[in-house]
C-alpha cells in the first residue's frame, strides 16, 4: 500500500464538506472510491469496494451513528479509520474513546490538518498492526527532558487530531490545564505544535 494512493471511502452527510474532502484527496493523489450520507450506503460500500481507508463523519444520517459504524468496521473489517467530526460534547467523546479511530480531523479543517492527519494516522495504523507502538520511553529517547505519564498521554491524544477542548473533555481535564500541559510537551520536544508532534511520532 503506497500513503500516497490510497483508496478511501467517505462517510459525510454534508455536501459542501465532502465535495471539499473529494477535491483535497484527489489533489493529494488519493482515490475517492465512494462517497456515502448514511450508515446503510457506507457499510455496504465498505463491504463491496474494500477500501485502504474511511473518513469517517461521526453525525451522518441512516440507521446508525459514525461510531456505531466503527464499531462495525473494528469488528468485521479491520480497516483503518479516521473520525470527521465538529461535536465535543463529553458523551460523544466518550463513546469516541472506546473504539480505536487512528486519527481525528476536526471541522473546519485546512488542508494541510487533512494531509498530515492521514500521514500519520496510516503510520498509526501501520504499528498497530506490526506490534510496534509508541511508548513513552521511545519519545523520552527524543526529548530534552522526559514526558511524564499524563504528558504522554496528552500528547497521545493531541497527536490524533483532537483540540484541546476535546483533550480536556476525554481526559477530563480543563483547557488550560491541557494547554498548560501541551505547551510544557511542545519545549520538551523541541518543537512549535501539534502538528510537528504528531509528525514526530509518525517518524519513531
Amino acid at each position: 500500500m503506497h500513503l500516497n494512493k490510497l483508496k478511501i471511502i467517505i462517510v459525510e452527510d454534508d455536501a459542501v464538506i465532502d465535495q471539499l474532502l473529494e477535491h483535497h484527496l484527489m489533489s493529494f493523489g488519493h482515490h475517492v472510491l465512494s462517497i456515502c450520507h448514511n450508515s446503510e450506503k457506507a457499510l455496504d460500500k465498505i463491504h463491496n469496494l474494500n477500501p485502504d481507508l474511511v473518513l469517517l463523519d461521526i453525525n451522518i444520517d441512516g440507521q446508525k451513528d459514525g461510531i456505531e459504524v466503527a464499531e462495525i468496521i473494528e469488528k468485521n473489517y479491520r480497516l483503518p479509520y479516521i473520525f470527521i467530526t465538529a461535536l465535543s460534547d463529553p458523551s460523544t467523546l466518550v463513546r469516541a474513546a472506546q473504539v480505536e479511530p487512528v486519527a481525528y480531523i476536526v471541522k473546519p479543517f485546512r488542508e494541510e490538518d487533512l494531509r498530515s492527519r492521514i500521514i500519520v494516522g496510516m503510520s498509526n495504523y501501520h504499528r498497530i498492526q506490526t506490534n510496534d507502538t509508541v511508548d513513552i520511553q521511545s519519545v523520552n529517547a527524543k526529548t530534552l527532558s522526559p514526558l511524564s505519564e499524563k504528558e504522554f498521554e496528552i500528547l497521545s491524544q493531541l497527536s490524533k487530531g483532537l483540540t484541546n477542548a476535546q483533550v480536556g473533555e476525554m481526559l477530563q481535564l480543563s483547557v488550560n490545564t491541557v494547554k498548560w500541559h501541551s505547551q510544557n510537551i511542545y519545549s520538551k520536544l523541541g518543537i512549535k505544535n501539534r502538528t510537528a508532534a504528531a509528525q514526530l511520532l509518525s517518524q519513531l
